[in-house]
């Protein structure tokens, strides 16, 4: 089965869930942030430094980027930047680069001037919500 990892803002935990149940679907095995499987957002005085550290976030989500086939970045619109990519996700897309793996956006790249460079640089594949051109 193919293995396919999602990175995301935890902001995205709905929207992520819903991703995967459809790539499941589409005969993938999907590996997703541990906060999002816990669905810490949603828990009362969310702190999303405490999420990272209590989901140990450096390295397990490392540790399911290496063992997976390709990468999913699902980005939506945060804090009025469309197709966000935070901080956190793009040190997951650097590793994924890093490990040689495939990269896919769900949307558009996003107009961040400080990372634009680099994500140009990581051939990543925009899918427009389009899962089945995933090829892994």
């Amino acid at each position: 089965m193919k293995k396919l990892c999602i990175c995301c803002s935890l902001s995205f935990t709905n929207q992520v869930l819903q991703i995967a149940k459809r790539l499941e679907e589409l005969g993938f095995e999907v590996l997703l942030p541990n906060g999002v499987i816990n669905r810490l957002i949603e828990k009362e005085n969310f702190n999303p430094v405490r999420a990272k550290v209590e989901t140990d976030s450096c390295h397990l989500h490392v540790d399911k980027i290496r063992e997976s086939d390709a990468v999913l970045m699902c980005n939506f619109t945060k804090n009025g930047i469309e197709d966000y990519i935070g901080a956190n996700s793009f040190a997951e897309l650097f590793v994924a680069k890093y490990f040689d793996k495939s990269i896919y956006a769900f949307h558009s790249l996003p107009d961040q001037s400080y990372i634009n460079e680099e994500l140009e640089s990581f051939n990543i594949k925009v899918i427009n919500e389009k899962l089945e051109e995933i090829k892994v």
